[in-house]
């Protein structure tokens, strides 16, 4: 497999990663703005905690994409 292919093939695997990361921390914002009140208080810490996660983990795998991107464009 050349070196093009490689890097091609992990882009397809970051940008699967980066969309389920994107869906996870869409949906646990959107169910700590409607649970917010009525979740106790370990819970919502949780959940913070989580987005938080994700959204570090967005930026982590969105980093990594450039990366490869800056690769393709060098080769």
């Amino acid at each position: 497999m050349s070196k093009v292919d490689r890097i091609k093939e992990e882009l397809g695997w970051l940008k699967v990663v980066l969309a389920a990361s994107i869906a996870i921390d869409v949906s646990l914002i959107a169910w700590l703005a409607q649970n917010f009140e009525t979740a106790s208080s370990t819970l919502l810490m949780l959940a913070l905690i989580g987005v938080l996660a994700a959204s570090a983990g967005i930026i982590i795998v969105s980093h990594a994409a450039y990366k490869r991107i800056v690769q393709l464009e060098n080769i």
